[in-house]
């Protein structure tokens, strides 16, 4: 069985295909807010979405969120939280994310900018000696060969994937494949050992992590070029050194606490197993169980929390962060982080001359840990998760959608793709309705 999440560009390239439609919306001059009739007759294309997986049984359950400004948000929901499971999907269900904590990790960088604490383009080795003296790959596709780098990693590198760090699971090459040998894989998938996932060595701990990741030679030197990463897996350990306690820690009491998100997790309690859905690997179109509550991996201890996959969190959990985005920082009145920094952090810091060419963002800017829409997409900022789960934030419409699934890999399903062109469909309905 190989779960490998391999076909990421296939499917986050045609997120942002899609996404393009939500520019429509920008035609309603921001002043689109919920219409009267209940959220499925607001949004009727992302209910039949929802409705048509479900009823095909290609997903056990979808919940979709959505809502606007500072209101509170409606969800569409259907199915259960596993085919074997008696209890319905619900904004309360909990789902593994991702790399859907990449946009959270990237605010929590935003906080420490903030404050002073950290710079956006400080080097890397300020924090962790380990990555001054890094080796760049000669051609990663073919062998470990390398040169010294002629320029030192920084935060702003690790933010936008431009540090040139490889990711163990994610583009098959030599660097990949000798950071999985390191057990320098940051991402739980399953108790299972599955092909090419999770079949090396376990993950250690948060220093020897770093210590093991700076021993590997880098796919492209820093700052030149976009290439999907473990960095923000990095960052959030570096977060932790700062902040003087665990990266985890620090995004409880940042982020979680004061936003109210208080069902996410990176390791999942035994009293929230009730609300935990089951995660699927599609062979052949057929949903095969994977990971499951109670028995889950996310269940066991952790080595750290991983910034860039770790996250577990509820749809009404990660629609709080989305709104404190399109509200400049602020949940119900409350201040959780400045309006500079999230504007910061929503904008392309993508540094000067790096190449998106061929990459799945070309076209676009790259924020902390997300998206940075340009053009159609101006003010989309968020990211996709490897078990189908997507969280986005409009910031010019002031617009807050996701979508909650559990399959592997994610493009095995058109869903990604799907998704934000309902959304899209939805709204040029609307602008419709009002001329």
């Amino acid at each position: 069985m190989n779960a490998v999440p391999d076909h990421y560009p296939l499917s986050r390239r045609a997120l942002l295909r899609g996404s393009a439609l939500l520019g429509v919306g920008a035609l309603l001059g921001g002043k689109a807010v919920a219409q009267s009739g209940g959220i499925e007759a607001e949004w009727p294309a992302v209910t039949a979405l929802v409705e048509r997986y479900v009823k095909s049984r290609k997903v056990a359950g979808m919940v979709a969120a959505l809502g606007w400004a500072d209101q509170a948000p409606g969800f569409i929901a259907r199915g259960r939280e596993g085919f074997d499971d008696r209890d319905p999907g619900s904004p309360a269900s909990l789902y593994r994310a991702y790399s859907m904590t990449k946009p959270l990790t990237g605010m929590a960088a935003m906080l420490l900018i903030d404050e002073g604490k950290l710079k956006l383009d400080q080097p890397l080795a300020d924090f962790a000696p380990e990555f001054a003296q890094m080796q760049v790959a000669l051609d990663p596709e073919k062998s470990l060969a390398a040169r010294p780098a002629e320029r030192l990693i920084t935060i702003r590198h690790l933010l936008t994937h431009t540090s040139g760090l490889g990711y163990a699971v994610v583009g098959r090459n030599k660097v990949g494949d000798e950071l999985k040998r390191l057990g320098v894989n940051p991402g739980l998938v399953s108790k299972r050992k599955l092909s090419g996932v999770n079949d090396g060595v376990p993950t250690p701990g948060p220093n020897e992590f770093l210590r093991r990741a700076a021993q590997v030679p880098l796919v492209a030197e820093p700052g030149t070029r976009w290439a999907y990463s473990m960095s923000l897996d990095v960052l959030g350990v570096i977060i932790g050194r700062i902040a003087g306690t665990s990266f985890e820690q620090f995004v409880i009491d940042r982020l979680f606490a004061p936003l109210g998100m208080s069902s996410s997790y990176f390791q999942v309690p035994a009293t929230a197993t009730p609300r935990f859905t089951t995660n699927y690997v599609l062979i052949a179109g057929t949903p095969v169980a994977i990971d499951r509550p109670g028995r889950s991996i996310y269940q066991d201890p952790i080595p750290f929390a991983f910034g860039g996959a770790g996250l577990v969190t509820t749809p009404a959990d990660y629609d709080r962060f989305l709104a404190m985005i399109v509200n400049d920082g602020t949940v119900d009145g409350r201040r959780v982080m400045s309006e500079a920094a999230v504007r910061l952090g929503t904008s392309d810091l993508l540094p000067e001359g790096a190449s998106l060419k061929g990459t799945w963002v070309e076209g676009n800017g790259f924020g902390a840990g997300g998206i940075s829409g340009k053009g159609k997409e101006e003010g989309l900022y968020g990211w996709s998760g490897a078990a189908g789960t997507v969280g986005y934030a409009q910031t010019r419409l002031k617009l807050r959608s996701g979508l909650f699934v559990q399959y592997m890999p994610q493009d095995r399903l058109p869903v990604l793709k799907e998704f934000p062109l309902a959304v899209g469909a939805d709204l040029t309905a609307r602008m419709q309705g009002r001329k």
